[in-house]
């Protein structure tokens, strides 16, 4: 950011300490609090720090002086008021006061170093936090990616034991149907018997009825046995057919507890799967689910299990209620047997053999009522574990409702050091243009083109970018002969920046020209290095347009939203390049479009252009093509009509190297109706031709002339800066067209940023060195101090040229 806000008050950063780096959330301020507070601490007491709009001697003792001077490198924090109080400090005094109004210059500058100074700590502090911040993030997206894939996979083995599952199931199902069938036979039999116990006894009435009759009786009784030696057979086939399905029972109960222990075991590794994975955000989630699903299932099948048990239950009850009906039928045909002994005396060694069988169905019956006692017991241990683990589950539950908080305080935190960052950069950045404006320097931006496959360069790149807090973003070392020598500048662009981001950086400068300021800003570097991809770029590829178009974009677009506020604004185009020490006009009717420099002199046949400045510091060229634009549109077409009659030429440096120096120049004037306020602003954008070696680009002929008109622009530039630097008398801006078209933004009241432009290339390292060399020059002149051109007159119908 190059300019104060007209209109907007400096935004102060939270408070923080400034030793200990942490921020205190309870003491962030919100711009227009309008709390008094105006104490700056410094060392390890705290002074309060006079307003400055209440100050009325005007001039700092020089006490006051040395001691602030002295303690520039202790501890220090600012408020919101004390900021403000700077930012909107007056110089007051009298009239012709000089030294007074110096020294409070001096206090004023001093005090805004100690406030950036400040700012720098707070800002470093803030950067540290979010890289901190950032690293835990991208940690738990790690383990959120590593927990994910492991729960999909665990999700597939899951899905497989439940198929299994189910097929079991089905297996039981069809089980159980084939037991059932085999109950009804059992029924049938059981019914079979009641019958053939009821003619047996209508047998016994007819006996008792013919007692006369012995050897009827007789038959009778031998009949009676056989159907009693039948009537046992039946038994003994039932009693093994109970016994199949007493076997064919206790097998389906031990495949179901195979089955529930696979589940404990399957839900016991969930569980231990769920311990282990507490740490992680996300797969909390996915692990809970899964954790869900499987307990469903677990209670499906513990229900289904249930279920089968209590049928297992019932028929074994039936069972039993049959064994008791079979065993009363058993002692009341004993009864009868022994009733027939008395009559016959045959029958009774069956009877001992139906008696001892009738014991060995009785301890059948024990062992599988033992049997049944072991089973409820195994479901009693199955539910206990059921219940075990949905208390797990709520654990789980628990705990990542618990993380989920503590991930979002960790983002509230996060957007929060972000912020207080971003406020904290801008009002850096706000100061830092306040005392570049006190001072009066040119600016100077650095730009380090990316190396292309053309360079051939197999060595390593010698240029590399500080990282330590002070010099990040604003430094460069280049490597020569094993030595790494630093600079320093306003800001640094490296291999990978784009051209957006080149333009962030200047957008408000270009601002400063609707603002009603003269702005400047021109391109240097050696040829090859990058200097018009950067000015122009590539005006058909959205994202490779270079400043030029994305500066006057931005001009017609603020200009519109800013007819709203009552402004209208008319704008002036002209293009120019200055070949060979002689002014062309670009846009001249007679300039012929698409030849190279073997072209004739179309460009203003006849015409002797004259570069006059006035009092005001605005500048004339006469006789040039001025066009009235009004959209980006217009503009684009004059740009290409320029870039087709610029003077071109191939060199062993550069395919397409520019001869010339291009300078595109819009005349801004608005008015406002609600106001009759108006505005007069400038902008001059400048592409250098490229400084070069004779030795190294190989100019012959034309070239070689080319060369040396450019080196001699350039070294005329050269000695304008350090005698600029050096504050001398004379400033020789006659020496060339280029300095002397270039005084005001120099040595008048522009607001002016210079671009140097370098090649990573191995080969130009020393090329490089000279051009940062000068533009560190450059950095340290003191011109004068921007002023904003305003009136509340009717402007002209044509604006001057400055």
């Amino acid at each position: 950011m190059f300019m104060r806000s007209q209109n907007r008050a400096p935004r102060s950063p939270s408070s923080r300490n400034i030793t200990t780096g942490d921020v205190n959330p309870d003491k962030r301020r919100k711009i227009g609090s309008g709390k008094p507070a105006a104490v700056v601490s410094v060392g390890r007491g705290r002074k309060p720090l006079v307003a400055v709009n209440n100050r009325q001697d005007g001039v700092a003792s020089a006490s006051d002086l040395g001691g602030a001077e002295g303690s520039e490198s202790e501890s220090m924090e600012f408020t919101k008021e004390e900021v403000e109080a700077l930012l909107n400090e007056k110089i007051r005094g009298k009239k012709f006061d000089v030294k007074g109004k110096m020294e409070q210059m001096n206090e004023l500058t001093r005090k805004l170093k100690l406030c950036v100074k400040w700012l720098q700590e707070v800002e470093e502090g803030h950067v540290q936090d979010k890289e901190k911040l950032r690293s835990t993030l991208e940690s738990s997206e790690r383990k959120w990616t590593e927990t994910e894939a492991a729960m999909k996979n665990k999700e597939v083995e899951l899905s497989s034991i439940v198929t299994e599952l189910e097929l079991k199931t089905t297996l039981l199902k069809e089980n159980l149907a084939k037991e059932e069938s085999e109950k009804l036979d059992a029924i049938e039999c059981h019914r079979r018997e009641t019958e053939a116990k009821i003619a047996a006894e209508k047998l016994q009435a007819s006996l008792r009825e013919e007692l006369g009759k012995a050897e009827q009786e007789k038959l009778i009784a031998n009949q009676r046995v056989s159907s009693l030696n039948d009537m046992y057979k039946r038994l003994q086939e039932y009693n093994t057919s109970l016994q199949q399905y007493n076997s064919k029972l206790q097998t389906d109960l031990a495949t179901a507890n195979e089955s529930l222990k696979r589940v404990e075991n399957e839900k016991a590794t969930i569980v231990q799967n769920l311990t282990t994975l507490r740490s992680h955000y996300n797969a909390l989630q996915d692990q809970l689910t899964s954790s869900k699903a499987s307990q469903d299932e677990a209670v499906k099948q513990k229900e289904a299990l249930l279920k089968e048990v209590n049928c297992v239950r019932g028929e074994l009850q039936h069972a039993r209620e049959d064994r008791d009906r079979q065993f009363t039928q058993v002692q009341e045909l004993s009864a009868e047997i022994l009733k027939y002994k008395e009559t016959t005396g045959k029958s009774i060694a069956e009877l001992d053999n139906l008696s001892l069988k009738s014991h060995a169905l009785e301890e059948t019956c024990s062992s599988q009522r033992e049997q049944i006692h072991i089973l409820q017991h195994q479901i009693a241990a199955a539910t206990e574990k059921l219940k075990m683990s949905d208390l797990s589950a709520m654990e789980t539950r628990t705990e990542f409702e618990e993380k989920k908080r503590a991930i979002r305080e960790l983002q509230d935190r996060l957007a929060d050091a972000e912020f207080q960052l971003v406020e904290g950069e801008k009002l850096r950045k706000k100061l830092h243009n306040i005392i570049l404006e006190l001072k009066g320097n040119i600016r100077v931006f650095c730009r380090v083109r990316p190396l292309l496959p053309d360079d051939g360069a197999t060595a390593e790149i010698p240029v590399s970018y500080p990282t330590a807090m002070e010099s990040l973003g604003r430094g460069i070392e280049l490597l020569q002969s094993g030595q790494k020598i630093p600079f320093t500048f306003d800001k640094v662009f490296n291999h990978e920046a784009s051209q957006q981001d080149v333009f962030v950086e200047i957008s408000q400068l270009v601002q400063s020209a609707l603002d009603g300021y003269k702005v400047c800003i021109f391109a240097y570097g050696q040829t090859g290095s990058g200097k018009t991809y950067t000015m122009m770029g590539v005006p058909e590829a959205p994202e490779q347009k270079g400043l030029i178009p994305r500066s006057l974009e931005q001009i017609f677009q603020t200009s519109q939203s800013l007819q709203t506020q009552g402004w209208k604004y008319r704008m002036q185009a002209s293009m120019l390049e200055i070949y060979n020490e002689s002014i062309r006009d670009l846009l001249s009717v007679n300039c012929s479009s698409g030849l190279d420099l073997t072209r004739a002199e179309n460009c203003g046949v006849g015409k002797q252009y004259a570069i006059k400045h006035d009092a005001n510091g605005n500048t004339h060229v006469s006789d040039l093509t001025i066009v009235d634009v009004s959209s980006m549109k217009e503009v684009s077409r004059l740009l290409r009509q320029a870039a087709q009659s610029r003077s071109v030429g191939k060199t062993e440096m550069n395919e397409h190297s520019s001869r010339s120096h291009f300078v595109f120049t819009l005349r801004i004037s608005g008015v406002n109706e609600s106001t009759e306020q108006q505005v007069q602003g400038v902008l001059n954008l400048i592409d250098l031709a490229g400084s070069e070696r004779l030795s190294r680009s190989g100019a012959t002929g034309d070239r070689l002339k080319e060369t040396q008109a450019i080196n001699k622009s350039l070294s005329c530039l050269s000695d304008v800066i350090f005698a600029l630097a050096k504050k001398e008398d004379h400033v020789p801006f006659r020496n060339s067209k280029l300095t002397y078209l270039l005084q005001p933004c120099l040595g008048g009241d522009s607001k002016t940023l210079m671009f140097v432009n370098v090649s990573p290339d191995p080969s130009s390292v020393g090329e490089s060195i000279c051009s940062l060399r000068f533009a560190a020059r450059v950095n340290s002149c003191e011109i004068g101090i921007p002023r904003r051109q305003t009136s509340t007159r009717p402007l002209d119908s044509r604006l001057s040229y400055g």
